[in-house]
C-alpha cells in the first residue's frame, strides 16, 4: 500500500449549487467526493471534520443554494488486514492501477458476515501496493461489484489514481458494459430506462425505483433472442447499487439467476416456452450478470485504455444451450 505518512491532510471547500436544497448532507458529499465511501463520511461528519458555513452540522441536515461547506480529510489508516493467497486473474497492471477479473461468488470488500475470503484480501496478496482513499476495508476499491456478479474491475494502486479515476466515473466518462440474461424479451431491440433508484420502502435490503431515489439510466441492446429470454448488452451511464438488476426488473425483465429481484421468475414464462425457461434456470446457479467491458482514460498519461472479459465458463455453457434450444 502507498505510504499515508506522504499524504498531507486535505481539505476540500464546496459551494452548494442549485439542485442540491432537498438533499441530506452526508448524500451530498457522498455524490461531490466520490472517492470517499458513505460510511467514511459519516465517519468525518461524527468527527467534526465537516463544517456547513463554519458550524459542525448533523448528517440529516439539508445545505442549502450558496452554503459552504469545508471537509477534512485526514490521511488513510494505515492497513490491518491480512493478505490471503486467493486466485485472481488481473488482465493488466502497472504503476497506477489494475484490472482485474472478479469471480462470481467473491464479496469486494469485508464487511459484517465476511471477515475473510474478500477481493481485498486476495488484492492485498497479489499487489504490491493499493490505494489507501477507500479506507482501511476497502484499500484500491473505485467500483464494486455484486457479490455474484463477474468480470472486469478496476483496481487503484495509489491515491493520486483512485481521485481522478473516481471523479472520471463521476464526470460518466468511464465506459461499462455488461452481458446480462433477462427473463421474456425486450419490446425494442434498442431502449434506455431513466428511472430513479432509491431503497425499497418495503424491504430496506432492497433496492427499488423509487420516486425520489437517486437518477439512474441504463441503456439495453438486444444481442439474441431466445426462447424465452434474451441475451442482453447493458450499459451503465450512472452506477446505482443493484442498477442492472432493479431496472430490468421494474420493466418485467428479470435477469435470469436474480434471487433477489427475480425469484422464480421462471414461472412467468408460458405456453410452449414454459419447459424451456425451467430448463434454463436450473442450468443458471447465479445471477447472468457479467461486466464484459471497460473503457477509460488512464488516470496519469490519459491514454484511452479498452478491456473486454469473455463469459465465464458457467454462463458460457448456459448460453450454448440457449442458443442451441432456440
Amino acid at each position: 500500500m502507498a505510504d499515508s505518512a506522504r499524504i498531507e491532510l486535505e481539505t476540500v471547500q464546496l459551494t452548494v449549487e442549485r439542485g442540491a436544497t432537498t438533499t441530506r448532507i452526508d448524500a451530498y458529499l457522498a455524490e461531490q467526493i466520490p472517492e470517499l465511501s458513505r460510511s467514511r463520511i459519516a465517519r468525518l461528519l461524527e468527527e467534526g471534520r465537516v463544517r456547513l458555513n463554519g458550524r459542525v452540522p448533523k448528517k440529516s441536515d439539508r445545505p442549502e443554494v450558496g452554503d459552504l461547506i469545508e471537509v477534512e480529510i485526514p490521511p488513510p489508516e494505515p492497513m490491518r488486514l491480512e493478505p490471503e493467497a486467493i486466485p485472481l486473474e488481473i488482465i493488466y497492471e502497472d504503476a497506477d492501477l489494475a484490472v482485474i477479473e472478479k469471480p462470481a461468488g467473491l464479496v469486494v470488500h469485508p464487511a459484517p458476515g465476511h471477515r475473510s475470503g474478500t477481493l481485498v484480501h486476495a488484492l492485498l496478496h497479489h499487489l504490491d501496493d493499493l490505494s489507501g482513499i477507500g479506507g482501511i476495508l476497502r484499500p484500491g476499491i473505485v467500483h464494486r461489484l455484486d457479490r455474484e456478479t463477474s468480470g472486469l474491475m478496476i483496481v487503484a494502486k495509489d491515491d493520486i489514481a483512485h481521485r481522478r479515476l473516481a471523479r472520471a466515473l463521476k464526470r460518466r466518462e468511464v465506459e461499462r458494459g455488461y452481458l446480462v440474461a433477462a427473463w421474456g424479451h425486450l419490446r425494442e431491440d434498442e431502449l434506455e430506462v431513466d428511472a430513479p433508484i432509491g431503497r425499497s420502502p418495503r424491504d430496506r435490503q432492497r433496492m427499488a425505483v423509487v420516486e425520489g431515489g437517486r437518477s439512474a439510466r441504463t441503456r439495453f441492446r438486444r444481442l439474441e433472442r431466445w426462447r424465452g429470454a434474451d441475451l442482453i448488452r447493458a450499459e451503465l451511464v450512472t452506477g446505482r447499487t443493484h442498477q442492472i438488476r432493479v431496472h430490468l426488473a421494474s420493466i418485467g425483465h428479470p435477469v435470469v439467476g436474480d434471487e433477489l429481484y427475480g425469484r422464480r421468475a421462471e414461472r412467468g414464462v408460458s405456453g410452449p416456452d414454459r419447459l424451456w425457461a425451467r430448463d434454463l434456470a436450473r442450468r443458471v446457479t447465479r445471477q447472468f450478470l457479467h461486466a464484459a467491458h471497460l473503457g477509460f482514460r488512464h488516470p496519469k498519461s490519459g491514454e484511452w485504455l479498452t478491456f473486454e472479459s469473455q463469459l465465464p465458463p458457467d454462463l458460457s455453457a448456459a448460453t450454448e444451450w440457449a442458443r442451441r434450444t432456440s
